[in-house]
Parts: structure tokens; C-alpha cells; sequence
């Protein structure tokens, strides 16, 4: 928590139609808020699509926030995600400069948060990195040592990890 706000992840299942997406972020930011991470994608039923967003506030004007998403006509559900255990990640993309006397560090970096050379230059790689906020942070400060000539992402998607009783456990 930071000056009194809470950064939050909201998962907000909506109609799969046109306008929904800017009517939910207009509410944010209509209110003055910024939205930190935007995914968004259709579900499994193609007439649903999921929004994974991230905004920061106080307590009471995220409270706020999602009382007046589920008042949204096309809104399904509002889901806080930080009020449970979930899942997260994200994709990035980055071009870094890799000198041949760097190529094997870099290469290996990239194999140690398993990572992906989508692409090789003469004087760069491109390379793909899924994980969540944390390490997508690290490899990005260590990746910078070699100078970062481009990196694009994803938004934050995320889902809430199942929750198991015993029922569920099978005996070995």
C-alpha cells in the first residue's frame, strides 16, 4: 500500500460487444484513476469476453469502483482477484543489443527465465518472456546492463487458482 491506495486485480467478465471495454475503462477513468494493466480476451464462449485490469485507490473508491462496474448493463461479474490466491502473467517482447562478446550471457539469461530468441540480428536478439510483474522485472534490469533497444508487453492477465478439499486429493 502506497500513500493509503491498494493496487488491485479485477477480473470483470463481460458481453462480448462493441463499446463494453470503453464504457468499463471510461468508469475508471472517468473517476480520476488510472488503469496500471489491461488485458483483454474472449473466453471460452465467444459471446464472453474477460478483462483483467489493474488500478490502485483507497479503500473505499475501489469498493467504489467495483459496485459501479456490476451496475454496467453488459457487466457478468466483478471479481477482486487480490482477495484471493491467483494466478498471473504476462508476455513481453524485447530487442537487446547482444555484441558477439555477449551473445552466450545473453543466451544464457534467456534460458535461465525461460525465455525464447525469437529473433537474431547481426547486432541483436529479439526475445519472448512469460511470467508474472516479479520476474518480468528482473529480467528486463538484467537484460538492461546490455541495452535495451525496444520492449513491448501484454497486460496482466490473470485467473483464481482452484481451491482444493480433501475430496479432491487422491490417495499415491
Amino acid at each position: 500500500m502506497e500513500n493509503g491506495k491498494l493496487r488491485r486485480t479485477l477480473s470483470v467478465l463481460v458481453d462480448n460487444e462493441p463499446g463494453v471495454l470503453a464504457r468499463v475503462t471510461g468508469l475508471i477513468s472517468g473517476r480520476g484513476f488510472n488503469i496500471e494493466s489491461l488485458s483483454v480476451a474472449e473466453t471460452m464462449d465467444p459471446a464472453v469476453s474477460l478483462i483483467t485490469l489493474i488500478t490502485s485507490g483507497s479503500p473505499p473508491i475501489i469498493e467504489q469502483i467495483i459496485k459501479q462496474l456490476r451496475k454496467l448493463i453488459n457487466v457478468i461479474k466483478v471479481v477482486d482477484l487480490t482477495e484471493g490466491d491467483y494466478v498471473e502473467k504476462q508476455l513481453v517482447l524485447v530487442k537487446v543489443r547482444a555484441l558477439e562478446a555477449h551473445r552466450a550471457e545473453i543466451r544464457s539469461l534467456c534460458e535461465i527465465f525461460k525465455g525464447k530468441i525469437l529473433d537474431v540480428s547481426p547486432r541483436t536478439y529479439t526475445m519472448e518472456f512469460t511470467g508474472n510483474e516479479k520476474k518480468i522485472r528482473d529480467i528486463l534490469t538484467l537484460l538492461d546492463d546490455f541495452g535495451i533497444e525496444e520492449q513491448v508487453s501484454t497486460g496482466l492477465t490473470a485467473m483464481p487458482r482452484t481451491k482444493l478439499d480433501k475430496r479432491d486429493r487422491r490417495a499415491n
